[in-house]
């Protein structure tokens, strides 16, 4: 019976370590995009880090990538800044693999 406790235990601390690399690849590559799309609408400096944070933070409002997706593509319209949802999406996709193999290599 001891070995049936032992894998499941073995999973529960898989789960919880897989849900800690995601949350923090998460934030991580919010920040990242946070960056990326500051650029784009031309702020630099303290702006580009504020605006970054601002990403970040709206990634509570529901669960997923939805919020952070809208948030970017309505600042983007907003400004004019020609990026398709594609290119968002995609830069959202490269970001999260290179915030997970930061994290991992860490």
């Amino acid at each position: 019976m001891s070995s049936m406790k032992d894998r499941e235990e073995g999973f529960e601390r898989k789960f919880a370590f897989d849900e800690e690399l995601r949350f923090k690849a998460s934030a991580r590559r919010n920040k990242a995009l946070g960056l990326w799309a500051a650029e784009k609408l031309g702020k630099s400096g303290a702006d580009a880090e504020t605006y970054a944070k601002e990403v970040v933070v709206a990634d509570i409002e529901e669960a997923g990538d939805h919020d952070v997706f809208r948030k970017i593509r309505a600042d983007f319209d907003a400004a004019g800044v020609a990026q398709s949802d594609h290119q968002i999406r995609r830069t959202m996709d490269e970001l999260m693999a290179q915030a997970i193999e930061q994290i991992k290599n860490t």
